[in-house]
């Protein structure tokens, strides 16, 4: 694919995700959440989860911020929902790794689904964080419950 259509593609899909979110607002089964805020931009996330049998059932996501880390979130509950927590802890992963501009699977990728187009922003290291902020809410929402329930 050309570089002005991949361009297109991904202007098209952010504002897409940003413009109309996926799972957006209140949770009212989320069994944990978690807010996060970016004081360098302000952006600030508060995902929600439904976790049961260690899988994600439902997931959705609040707060305010840049269209990049509000599209960001939107992609993340589309690709997480329905996955057990470990895979969707190793495609927290590897949403990270695109980001900085490393390599990931074939599979990874197609398991992130649109927010795979994300792995642009390692060209605007700015944005970097705005992309990552609901993913990383998310992980440390998931490493918080696995704690709590070991002990």
């Amino acid at each position: 694919m050309g570089l002005s259509k991949l361009n297109l593609l991904y202007k098209e899909t952010v504002l897409d995700h940003s413009q109309h979110p996926r799972h957006h607002g209140q949770l009212p089964d989320a069994t944990a959440h978690l807010e996060l805020r970016n004081p360098t931009c302000g952006d600030v996330i508060d995902v929600q989860a439904q976790i049961e049998d260690d899988k994600i059932v439902d997931l959705s996501f609040d707060g305010v911020g840049c269209t990049i880390s509000q599209a960001s979130a939107s992609m993340m509950t589309v690709a997480l929902i329905g996955q057990p927590v470990k895979r969707a802890r190793e495609l927290i992963t590897d949403f990270s790794k695109l980001t900085i501009g490393d390599e990931i699977s074939d599979q990874a990728d197609e398991e992130l689904g649109d927010a795979a187009i994300l792995g642009t922003v390692a060209q605007f290291p700015a944005r970097i964080k705005c992309a990552a902020l609901p993913w990383h809410a998310l992980d440390e929402l998931l490493e918080k419950r696995e704690v709590e329930k070991n002990h």
